[in-house]
């Protein structure tokens, strides 16, 4: 009975081992195999050896790794210079000049005399000091001769009014609100002149009141500084408005500097 037992467990061992070897091979010849070149054909690679264009093209990876570079965008009309910079207007940022006047605004009214201005400071300081002066001759119904620009204290230049800004511009701008000349008249060029120094940040009353009453004794008042005579606050709107009308649309620069600002 043993003969027969082992006779089965060998030919049932061999079975097994005919089937595992059958599995195993057919799990090797299913895998994909990549057949690889000749070890002639293929290149050792360096760190110097850079990918046949073919491949990889050169430009290609220039363009991939290289850093970004920001670019300004191009100009619609012409290209700028710092000239155009310069001289371009700034951005208003959404804020306009209030210089339309009230619709009950009237006309400069008779002159009582003539008031003289010595402005102060920098440009810009003396810049808004004249449109102080310009609200103030309204204010004592003066007539305003152009001011005579500050050339010792700060600013050390010699140029004068007319060398800065359009003379006749700002006459004619201001027609309807001051009358402006560019000279004292002969008449009363060797008269005597009252020189006051205006109360700094001053309203209205204190013009009307206090300065406007010098009329009786003088014809000529001389103003010996012009910065911040007048005060920014509670003062009638259309006085603010000449304010914003003597800055934005009466002063504005001369033929020549105008001219030298379009050259480029």
């Amino acid at each position: 009975m043993q003969k027969p037992r082992r006779r089965a467990l060998l030919v049932m061992r061999k079975f097994l081992t005919c089937t595992m070897c059958s599995m195993a091979l057919v799990a090797v010849l299913s895998v994909p195999v990549q057949v690889f070149p000749s070890s002639r054909d293929v290149p050792i690679f360096s760190r110097s050896y850079k990918l046949p264009k073919r491949l990889v093209p050169e430009q290609s990876l220039t363009q991939e790794f290289a850093p970004l570079r920001w670019s300004k965008a191009p100009r619609l009309f012409h290209k700028t210079s710092a000239l155009d910079d310069l001289w371009n207007p700034p951005s208003n940022r959404d804020f306009f000049p209030c210089t339309e006047p009230s619709l009950n605004y009237s006309s400069p009214g008779k002159t009582r005399g003539y008031l003289l201005v010595h402005t102060n400071g920098g440009l810009n300081q003396m810049r808004a000091g004249i449109c102080d002066m310009v609200a103030i001759a309204r204010i004592i119904n003066a007539t305003l001769v152009i001011p005579e620009l500050d050339k010792h204290s700060f600013w050390n230049d010699s140029s004068n009014f007319s060398d800065i800004f359009d003379e006749d511009h700002f006459i004619n701008a201001l027609s309807n609100d001051v009358k402006v000349i560019k000279k004292l008249p002969k008449e009363f060029a060797t008269i005597a002149r009252a020189v006051k120094h205006f109360r700094s940040w001053s309203g209205i009353d204190y013009y009307r009141d206090e300065i406007a009453s010098m009329w009786k004794d003088h014809r000529v008042i001389r103003a010996a500084k012009s910065d911040s005579r007048l005060a920014n606050n509670y003062l009638p709107a259309d006085i603010q408005k000449l304010r914003c009308r003597a800055c934005y649309e009466a002063l504005r620069f001369s033929p020549q500097i105008e001219a030298m600002g379009k050259v480029a």
